[in-house]
């Protein structure tokens, strides 16, 4: 099955039309994956057995022909529960962790009758921007594999952008589902905060954390978040009374809308290439008949320092279980209590992830509590207020997702101030709580430009309409990676 010509309603009709069956689509999926992921290193695990047990038993039960989703492969981020199949957060505290339940989302997953191929690599417990901090391995851009994919979700956006999956599942806590979904030229959606259940969801910052879909087409984007939403009483963040059918509206075009453009979004630090193709795109807005005028997120520099000492607050909280006890790989040259925390989050844990526990336990410590935790959350309020500011009178934002395009691998994860600075565009949506739509605006030296629609809270169809009107009046989508090295 090729997934880059073929869109979710095309294979659901072969689906329903028995032109192909869900064990001959899987069996197809997960042979032509490992072949490509032995250039990619997308995946982390390949649950291959039970990927064909149960293509062959949704046939056996009949394709539903009003669920669209039902007999379509899938992938999974490694930070989300999956019951039987092995669990890591591609950090070696856990590299052994079989779950006995599943995250909300999957339960939702196997409910629509979708077949789950595998585990994604990522940055180690969610903690890095370029899938470069995981334990185990180094997922490439398929646009040119001396590329990073972005993170931490690199892994579930590299399957789908190589054509191996048609759809995975991220988690977005200041970027990971947005920025490499713009790093390797695929749809990403982080919903808004509450959207999505977090149940069974490997907590980095809870107050931040949301999972959300990657496909390569806007419209089969929001189908896949059709399933994913709504209120589970497991989640007390999680939010009702909002639920709805993304696509309902999705080709209604983007006439009498009004979209921001906020000039902190194209100031200095952004490369040329990715400003020219933001303005293009603000360009091809109003040619389609929305009005785009110049906006105003004065607190947006503030995003970064604010973002960065809330996480690691929340994570160095989160973190405290793994403690070789409870959780996780147990160190074995322990001689007393005292050794095995200290040995066990040394071996298990990587520098990212410590760097990050320090930097929390140094913000919630007592005498720079108020000088850290409480100034960062005083400025996340003035930055939602920015927010709420701008759509008193606009309905969505546009800007880009990420400074740049694609790095290169090994160029900036020895530098994390250099590597933080790079979530400079994306951490204010998550701070706000807000949804964000990544998807493909242009190419500079062989590599993807995405650009980023924010929206006010459950603005996800909003969102959608718009992204699906601007994909359908360019070819940015159609365009397919080369899986090599453009250098």
């Amino acid at each position: 099955m090729n997934f880059f010509d073929n869109d979710l309603t095309t294979i659901h009709n072969q689906l329903v039309n028995k032109e192909i069956t869900s064990y001959e689509l899987t069996k197809q999926t997960i042979d032509a994956l490992k072949a490509t992921n032995q250039i990619i290193d997308a995946f982390l695990a390949l649950d291959e057995e039970n990927a064909l047990a149960t293509a062959k038993a949704i046939d056996e039960k009949g394709i539903d022909a009003t669920n669209l989703l039902a007999g379509i492969p899938i992938a999974i981020k490694d930070n989300i529960m999956t019951k039987g199949l092995r669990t890591t957060a591609a950090s070696k505290i856990l590299e052994n962790f079989m779950p006995i339940y599943d995250a909300t989302v999957m339960e939702k997953i196997h409910a629509h009758d979708m077949v789950v191929i595998g585990k994604t690599n990522m940055d180690e417990f969610a903690m890095g921007g370029s899938t470069e901090n995981s334990a185990f391995k180094i997922t490439k851009n398929p646009w040119n594999t001396t590329k990073v994919p972005g993170g931490s979700s690199g892994g579930s956006a590299a399957a789908v952008s190589a054509g191996m999956v048609p759809f995975a599942l991220g988690s977005d806590t200041g970027g990971s589902i947005r920025q490499p979904a713009s790093f390797t030229g695929v749809v990403g959606m982080k919903p808004t905060y509450g959207r999505i259940s977090r149940w069974g969801l490997i907590a980095f910052g809870s107050s931040l954390d949301q999972i959300g879909p990657f496909s390569r087409g806007v419209k089969d984007n929001a189908a896949l978040l059709n399933i994913l939403v709504g209120e589970d009483k497991r989640d007390a963040t999680s939010v009702s009374g909002h639920e709805a059918d993304f696509t309902a509206k999705i080709d209604a075009g983007v006439k009498g809308l009004r979209i921001g453009l906020p000039k902190e979004y194209l100031g200095e630090g952004v490369q040329a290439e990715v400003k020219e193709a933001i303005l293009a795109a603000a360009d091809k807005y109003r040619e389609l008949g929305a009005t785009v005028d110049e906006v105003s997120l004065p607190h947006s520099k503030y995003g970064v320092a604010a973002y960065y000492i809330i996480s690691s607050s929340e994570a160095s909280s989160n973190l405290q279980r793994f403690d070789g006890i409870r959780y996780g790989v147990r160190a074995q040259d322990a001689k007393d209590l005292n050794d095995v925390y200290v040995n066990s989050r040394t071996q298990g844990f990587g520098p990212e992830v410590k760097r990050r526990i320090m930097l929390g336990m140094y913000s919630l410590s007592a005498g720079y509590y108020d000088a850290y935790f409480k100034k960062a959350a005083q400025v996340r309020t003035l930055m939602r207020q920015d927010f709420a500011d701008i759509f008193k009178d606009h309905d969505l934002i546009l800007g880009p997702v990420a400074p740049t395009t694609a790095y290169g691998i090994g160029e900036d994860v020895t530098d994390p101030l250099t590597m933080y600075a790079g979530d400079v565009l994306s951490v204010p949506v998550n701070l706000a709580g807000l949804p964000g739509l990544s998807l493909p605006a242009g190419f500079a030296n062989g590599l993807p430009i995405g650009m980023q629609l924010i929206g006010p809270s459950f603005a996800e169809a909003t969102l959608y309409q718009a992204g699906y009107a601007f994909e359908q009046a360019t070819d940015f989508h159609k365009q397919v990676p080369t899986l090599g090295g453009n250098d």
